[in-house]
């Protein structure tokens, strides 16, 4: 092989020569007397010539090169040189032979298939950081070289580098974003219900799915709170950012969910308080939020929207209806002024509550995603784990999906025969004045004889039914109105009227002859709570938990 030939193609080599003929001053130019005689000898003596790169031996230069060479030449790559480095690192090699046989740590890499590329194209090409089999770290970069017009004389020279350190730098510096991201997705999936709460009336089911491996966890959140008397709310959100902030801010908006849930508040009034609340954790973040309640005796979800997708649901026939409206602006951006809206969730009927994740797609219309979320769900039959496994399928979430995904599935049944037995309401106008509490109490014990109830749960609930009715012909208003409800695991009485002040239970007094009946129903019941009623007035309820079977 002729180096010197091939040193001329190295890059620079012709630059560098160039400059060097530009700087060399010919007699004429120098003129004479320019420059003093002792001068002269004095930079003759102190400054030799320095030698051109075509005047240094090629082989001398590559074997001192720290990085590894090597030249393959003709089809078969046949070895031509290594240098030095390169036997350093991988021994020494026959010259001569196929590289195939005499390069096997290059067969190792799968740099064989680079070498044909290079040797037809005439295009350097590089791999980058491949680990070899001397447990070191080489970019390697392959440049085509020739000797003449034939194939025969074409060649590729291999120039190896060491990034060991700069590999083992991005390792460490990927384990160490896995531990911050698997310490976010720890802390999201810690701040998100371990099991859902089981209403009576409901079937749930719910999936997080954090962002791919590249992605940093998201701010999604989603819980399921019963509120008592038969009620239950449902809510799901999104914290716009990622990491560890957003699952803290995350976690902070749910506690406070949960909180203002207690006070059993219409839905606007909830994502009112969360709005302050939002701006107080960090006036830089927002969130987006859908807060719904489920009333049985009403056959609707009354909810509010700050920001967020709209609720899909699904009748017993297939047709899914969406809740555009009303939606207001996302949480913590204060200012406005939050309404509910409300939509049939009727037996048989199926509600997704879902974040953007699994609708959003970076080339597409955001509505696009929600029309085909629709299409999947008319179609999705099932228990609700079921419809939401088949939701994010449809949808296409992968492991390596770029955004977090949270889904809400809640279904109203449709119970029949024996199941709908465990299942009863009934109900009572309370009408005249004192002469109103002895007709509540005789219905009341009509009521729960026929359900068969056990003799002492029986004479608790005649008990309650008395108090709360007595209670609210004292204190409250006309309309007035008893119910019953019993389902499978408790019995329910709840009395309304026209007065919106909600009773407390407060300490009597020997010498009082009134202020005692909440606190009685608060000690005979398993659980009791007030809430103002949408058209104003108030309900007043109790529940006793029925004996297991």
């Amino acid at each position: 092989m002729n180096f010197t030939r091939w040193s001329a193609r190295l890059p620079g080599t012709q630059r560098r020569a160039a400059a060097r003929t530009d700087t060399t001053l010919s007699p004429d130019r120098r003129g004479d007397g320019s420059v003093p005689a002792a001068r002269a000898e004095q930079l003759t003596d102190e400054a030799p010539p320095v030698p051109a790169v075509d005047d240094l031996p090629v082989r001398d230069v590559l074997d001192r090169v720290p990085a590894l060479v090597a030249l393959v030449h003709g089809p078969d790559h046949r070895l031509a040189y290594v240098n030095d480095a390169y036997v350093t690192a991988f021994g020494k090699h026959d010259l001569g032979e196929p590289a195939r046989a005499a390069l096997p740590e290059l067969d190792e890499l799968g740099l064989f298939p680079l070498l044909d590329q290079v040797q037809r194209s005439g295009r350097p090409r590089t791999l980058k950081s491949r680990k070899a089999p001397d447990g070191r770290s080489y970019t390697f970069t392959c440049t085509p070289v020739t000797e003449g017009d034939s194939d025969g004389g074409r060649g590729v020279l291999v120039f190896a580098t060491d990034v060991t350190d700069h590999a083992e730098a991005a390792a460490r510096l990927r384990a160490s974003e896995g531990r911050q991201r698997e310490t976010a997705v720890t802390l999201q999936r810690s701040l998100l219900p371990q099991e859902l709460e089981e209403p009576d009336d409901l079937r749930v089911a719910a999936t997080y799915h954090p962002g791919g491996t590249e992605a940093a966890v998201g701010g999604d959140w989603y819980d399921v709170i019963t509120l008592g008397g038969g009620r239950t709310a449902l809510v799901i959100g999104d914290v716009m950012g990622r990491g560890v902030r957003a699952a803290a801010v995350m976690g902070q908006l749910r506690t406070a969910v949960r909180a203002y849930a207690r006070l059993d508040l219409p839905p606007h009034e909830v994502l009112q308080l969360l709005d302050g609340l939002a701006i107080e954790i960090d006036a830089n973040q927002i969130a987006t939020c859908v807060y719904a309640i489920h009333d049985p005796n009403e056959g609707r979800l009354v909810y509010a929207s700050a920001g967020h997708l709209p609720i899909l649901v699904r009748d017993e026939n297939g047709t899914v209806q969406r809740a555009d409206e009303p939606t207001g602006p996302p949480l913590g951006t204060g200012g406005w002024m939050h309404a509910s809206g409300s939509i049939a969730l009727t037996p048989g009927s199926t509600a997704v509550l879902y974040t953007d994740g699994l609708v959003e797609r970076r080339n597409e219309d955001l509505d696009e995603g929600i029309a085909a979320l629709e299409r999947a769900l008319s179609g999705a039959t099932g228990s609700p784990q079921v419809v939401c496994d088949r939701l994010v399928r449809s949808a296409g979430v992968t492991p390596d999906h770029d955004d977090d995904v949270a889904v809400l599935v809640l279904q109203h049944p449709a119970r029949k025969g024996a199941q709908a037995e465990l299942f009863r309401n009934a109900a009572l106008e309370l009408l005249g004045g004192v002469e109103a509490a002895p007709r509540a109490r005789a219905f009341a014990s009509g009521v729960l004889t026929s359900w068969r109830f056990p003799t002492e749960l029986h004479d608790l609930g005649v008990l309650a039914t008395s108090e709360l009715v007595a209670n609210s012909l004292q204190h409250g208003t006309p309309p007035m109105r008893l119910r019953l409800r019993r389902t499978d695991r408790r019995l329910i009485v709840e009395v309304t009227d026209g007065d919106d002040h909600l009773p407390r239970r407060r300490r009597a007094e020997p010498a009082d002859e009134s202020g005692r009946g909440i606190a009685i129903v608060a000690t005979i019941a398993s659980n009791w709570g007030s809430r103002r009623t949408p058209g104003g007035g108030k309900a007043v309820w109790c529940e006793f938990l029925l004996p297991r079977p």
